[in-house]
Order: structure tokens, then C-alpha cells, then sequence
């Protein structure tokens, strides 16, 4: 008689997987705000720049007159 092994995941194992899990999830948070403060940056560079060019426009105009 052959015993077939035991495929069942133990107690352990399921430990073992949802500390990976975990550690997943908090990688995926820190990139997540990485990018989150990184996209705010730029709509900020962005705004800085429409605002510098709009002022521009309007001293320019202002001072040929």
C-alpha cells in the first residue's frame, strides 16, 4: 500500500503567504504615493508656469502701452 503525500498547505505556509502578501501591499502603497506626490508636483509646476507666462503676457502689454 503507497501513501499518496499530503498536498495540503499547513498552517505555516498560509502564514508564510499572507506575510508576502503584506509586504506586497506595502510596497504597493509606498509607489502608489510616490506617484501620487509626484503627479501633484507637476499639476503644481504646471500651474506655476501658466501663471508666470499669463503675468508675463499682461506686464508686457501693460508696459508698451
Amino acid at each position: 500500500m503507497t501513501s499518496t503525500p499530503n498536498n495540503e498547505p499547513t498552517l505555516a505556509d498560509v502564514i508564510e503567504k499572507l506575510d508576502k502578501l503584506s509586504n506586497d501591499v506595502e510596497k504597493f502603497n509606498d509607489r502608489f504615493t510616490n506617484y501620487q506626490q509626484a503627479t501633484q508636483w507637476v499639476v503644481q509646476l504646471a500651474f506655476t508656469l501658466i501663471a508666470s507666462a499669463t503675468i508675463t503676457v499682461i506686464i508686457t502689454a501693460v508696459l508698451r502701452k
